[in-house]
């Protein structure tokens, strides 16, 4: 019986008979993972790796460094070194014939509107207007502090480096709240359907698969639906007022970097402050009529910020260390389970990627090493594709349908 488009946007199409490769001569074994390299500007770019043995991987990358180092130079210097074990070991495998391939389609919509739904292209919570203000209200509050540091640096308050530093971390900061922000966070689409496995591990009847009542959908282990933004969201931890948006898999990474930069600009103010006030023994660094105002009213904003990050800090440290979420946690506790729980901790690649650790301190996408399984689920099309990559010998029609399947 031959399938149409329907089928396979449903998960009927002929993603169901996906089967693992043999051994290569390499000695590697190709799995099925998937990349979704996005385009569109709050649509984050994932990268998906798997490999059995990733420790060999890092010896194979410092050899090839140090290889290329000897013969382009002649000798290896500290520098070389460092850059070699923060490199990336993921070129090492990819390409053709190799156990890491990428996913280079786009399948995220491209038009211009802003929302929460998948037609949308630009993802932004446009239907609590309490959370836009209290958005709205942290960016006022970060650009008032940078500017009364610059004041304060420009009347010989505090010196003009320390200011300028001050200042580098509010853009940090400020950048990684849009990223959150405007950075989907995770949402699960209508399409979505379990990965491999989760079909091997969950679809029993003692652990069925789940779906939610609300989005009428597949609904992944550790994901919620949110009321405000009306979509599940895979791992969702809570959502957040002072983002505007939803804190899941998709810009965990931007919120934690939100929250250490804000914490430390609350650091670097007070201790700013306690310096010029215990260590200020002349005019010109006294702080005299408005400016007195001024420093009275960052510290206060200061003290605040910092109790506040301080206790989200601790917060998310605790979801990663025990691998269960705000609200997951909120309800083993009103259940009384709380000891019983056998999540795993969050490793930090599943958090921050596996790219440069340099990458960790900016609020840019991280690469996965497996989208899939971080995310908590797959789609029908992605599937198609790794089953295209798999067996590039077969010919495939424009509906995504093989010749093969259109003869049955």
């Amino acid at each position: 019986m031959m399938r149409g488009d329907d089928d396979i946007e449903n998960g009927h199409g002929p993603t169901g008979a996906r089967q693992r490769r043999p051994n290569n001569d390499n000695g590697y074994t190709y799995t099925y993972t998937s990349l979704a390299n996005v385009s569109s500007i709050s649509k984050p770019q994932h990268a998906t790796y798997y490999t059995p043995d990733v420790d060999e991987l890092k010896k194979q990358s410092g050899g090839f460094m140090a290889l290329s180092s000897v013969t382009q130079q002649g000798q290896s210097s500290a520098s070389q070194i460092c850059c070699s074990c923060c490199q990336s070991t993921a070129h090492l495998t990819e390409g053709p014939n190799q156990p890491y391939y990428r996913d280079t389609f786009n399948d995220q919509p491209w038009s211009c509107t802003l929302g929460t739904g998948e037609e949308h292209g630009i993802w932004m919570n446009t239907s609590d207007q309490a959370g836009t203000i209290m958005a709205l209200l942290v960016w006022l509050l970060l650009g008032y502090s940078a500017w009364t540091f610059s004041i304060l640096a420009r009347t010989g308050g505090i010196p003009p480096i320390l200011s300028a530093l001050y200042d580098i971390l509010c853009v940090l900061a400020l950048a990684s709240h849009a990223k959150t922000t405007f950075t989907d966070p995770g949402t699960v689409p209508q399409s979505a359907v379990p990965n491999e496995r989760m079909r091997r591990e969950m679809g029993t009847p003692d652990q069925p698969l789940s779906m939610c009542s609300q989005c009428q959908t597949f609904k992944p282990p550790f994901s919620h639906h949110c009321r405000i933004c009306n979509r599940c969201v895979s791992r969702m931890d809570h959502h957040c007022p002072w983002m505007n948006n939803c804190v899941g898999a998709g810009n965990l990474k931007h919120f934690i970097l939100f929250l250490v930069y804000t914490w430390s600009c609350s650091v670097f103010s007070l201790l700013l402050l306690g310096w010029n006030y215990f260590m200020c023994a002349d005019e010109d660094c006294t702080f005299n009529g408005v400016l007195t105002q001024l420093v009275r009213i960052i510290t206060v904003l200061s003290i605040g910020s910092l109790l506040f990050t301080s206790s989200m800090l601790m917060n998310v440290q605790f979801g990663l260390m025990t691998g269960i979420g705000t609200i997951d946690r909120l309800k083993k506790k009103a259940s009384g389970s709380v000891a019983d729980s056998t999540e795993e901790p969050i490793p930090l690649k599943d958090v921050f990627g596996i790219g440069h650790y340099i990458s960790w301190l900016f609020p840019i996408d991280p690469l996965f090493e497996d989208y899939d399984r971080v995310m908590g689920f797959s789609t029908p099309q992605r599937l198609l594709r790794e089953e295209m990559k798999d067996d590039p010998t077969r010919v495939y029609t424009p509906s995504g349908l093989s010749k093969d399947m259109l003869s049955i």
